[in-house]
């Protein structure tokens, strides 16, 4: 998901289509929340070749009033290789405060700020700046 947003804003896309499921609706209602892209929907679409319609989430990319770039990176850091949690005192921050940690926490998904102020830590997904 993460890559298929970086590929989009780099190719000046105006929206960008995903296999859905929950925790990537949840990670862009956060991007919402926080202002990284417009908005998003829940779209079903049968594909070319396919009998059975799927779920895409469908993000609307941002743009500035002269075309540049709301999101200029976005990173993934826990991976199925290397899992990354950090307690809520030890989130890191992200670009000085510029940006923000997506986390999943026993709360479900939340930004690194909501987890410090919840009291509660998690596994750090990825950071968007």
């Amino acid at each position: 998901m993460l890559t298929r947003i970086r590929n989009a804003v780099g190719a000046k896309r105006p929206r960008v289509d995903i296999p859905a499921s929950k925790l990537k609706v949840e990670i862009a209602r956060i991007l919402q929340a926080e202002g990284y892209v417009q908005g998003y929907k829940i779209v079903e679409e049968t594909p070319e070749g396919a009998r059975v319609p799927q779920k895409f989430v469908r993000i609307f990319i941002k743009y500035g009033p002269r075309g540049e770039r709301v999101i200029s990176g976005i990173e993934r850091i826990s991976r199925p290789g290397r899992r990354v949690y950090s307690g809520h005192d030890e989130v890191p921050p992200v670009l000085a405060g510029l940006g923000i940690n997506i986390l999943t926490t026993s709360r479900g998904l939340m930004t690194g700020r909501e987890a410090r102020k919840a009291g509660v830590g998690g596994e750090v997904l990825c950071k968007v700046w």
